[in-house]
């Protein structure tokens, strides 16, 4: 079983101070996550951990890990606005996007952030948009499939993302006749994945890349970026991963290919939004209708507007019926929400405790891509984000969506007598 970081008694005061549906997250979690990684890493000098922004785009969240020492991954324009909100400017920000407008490049210059170009055409494109700075990624995809121990862990021939092995040599080669002066190699081959040795074996594969590359072209390796893909234990027969021993397992990797090329001083980075934050979130819904037809249904206040992974993924979330945590789990449900879609089933065929409409449930690691990947299909609005801090203290970090809001796009919406 999941034991939630929040009690049921905890979540009575909450609850009466701010209504259901909201996210819930763990400050004092977060935090010690993030130290954490950055112990399994300390054996690079100039290791450092650009968390995620789409994971969780919320600026309490961004600082919390900004005075932890970490910078951040931006994937568009408005995620860099929030990143220099935040405090985060220069190498602080990676700027990690494809099919990339040109306002996106324009800002990401300005603010000196790191730039890993996803195509072997942004290299022009970036030249007549903004200039070419001294540093820059490239972003590389291997092609075929992407195999652990004889287990494929990902297809990056079926991904849109980065320059194809040929293209790295060409891309380093005209970026060094452009004047670029420092090089970054960067590639994501897998989602969410409990194998300890996914980082070891793709730092492997680009420790590889970057020193066939400097020997190729004479180009200086800066960094290598890891990306993310370090899974968590969603349900609850998985194990963590030992962070301690991924950090090892690309030490030895390092020291294997690294150090003898004479590259002894790369720097590593990671983005391990997921992994930070992931485990450390719980949206809190309350079930407001029983259903008996062909199965058993709880109807709660929440819906997928709230946690797009079940329905998008079939992704499986935990749930705690918070008060009957030592129930039997002897009944069995889908418990799902009020949008006109079928699929807005946050879990099915559920053992549960038995469930009155009243009850609090706790659905567990929404800490990353839950409330981030929420929208407004059926007019839903998007609901609260509150920060739970170690001294057990609540407070609000994004208030619920309200009807005016919805409108406010609406220039027009006066002549419909809609708030304003």
């Amino acid at each position: 079983m999941k034991t939630p970081f929040v009690t049921a008694a905890a979540l009575q005061e909450i609850t009466a101070r701010y209504p259901t549906p909201f996210h819930l997250y763990n400050a004092q979690g977060i935090r010690a996550t993030a130290r954490r990684l950055q112990a399994a890493f300390a054996w690079n000098p100039g290791f450092r951990e650009f968390f995620a922004v789409k994971a969780l785009p919320n600026p309490y969240i961004l600082r919390l890990l900004r005075a932890e020492g970490c910078g951040v991954d931006c994937s568009s324009y408005a995620e860099l606005l929030l990143a220099r909100a935040c405090g985060f400017s220069g190498e602080d920000i990676m700027f990690s996007s494809n099919q990339t407008p040109a306002e996106d490049y324009r800002l990401a210059s300005e603010l000196g952030a790191l730039i890993n170009l996803d195509d072997i055409t942004h290299i022009d494109f970036l030249a007549d948009m903004a200039g070419l700075p001294d540093t820059l990624s490239c972003r590389y995809n291997p092609g075929d499939s992407f195999s652990i121990h004889n287990a494929v862990m990902d297809t990056p021939a079926q991904a849109k993302y980065g320059f194809t092995r040929a293209q790295l040599t060409d891309g380093y080669e005209r970026l060094l006749r452009r004047g670029v002066q420092n090089f970054g190699l960067h590639a994501f081959l897998a989602s969410n994945t409990n194998a300890e040795d996914y980082y070891p074996v793709l730092a492997g594969l680009l420790f590889e890349t970057a020193v066939q590359l400097h020997r190729e072209t004479g180009a200086r390796i800066d960094f290598i970026n890891l990306s993310g893909g370090v899974g968590i234990p969603y349900e609850p027969n998985q194990t963590p991963i030992d962070i301690m021993a991924v950090g090892e397992g690309v030490r030895r990797a390092y020291e294997r290919v690294l150090t003898p090329a004479g590259l002894g001083d790369v720097r590593i980075f990671t983005e391990l939004g997921r992994y930070i934050t992931g485990p450390h979130g719980c949206l809190v819904t309350r079930a407001i209708h029983r259903k008996h037809i062909h199965k058993e249904y709880i109807g709660v206040d929440a819906c997928t507007v709230d946690l797009m992974r079940p329905a998008m993924y079939g992704a499986y979330h935990h749930i705690t019926v918070a008060g009957k945590e030592a129930a039997p789990q002897d009944h069995v449900y889908d418990v799902v929400g009020g949008l006109c879609e079928n699929n807005d089933k946050l879990a099915v065929d559920r053992p549960l405790p038995q469930i009155d409409t009243g009850d609090l449930l706790i659905i567990h690691d929404t800490g990353a891509h839950g409330h981030a990947m929420g929208y407004n299909y059926n007019a839903k609005l998007r609901h609260a984000e509150l920060l739970l801090e170690a001294d057990g203290s609540v407070r609000l970090i994004r208030r619920a969506e309200t009807p005016k809001d919805y409108f406010a796009t609406l220039d027009f919406a006066t002549e419909f007598d809609l708030p304003r």
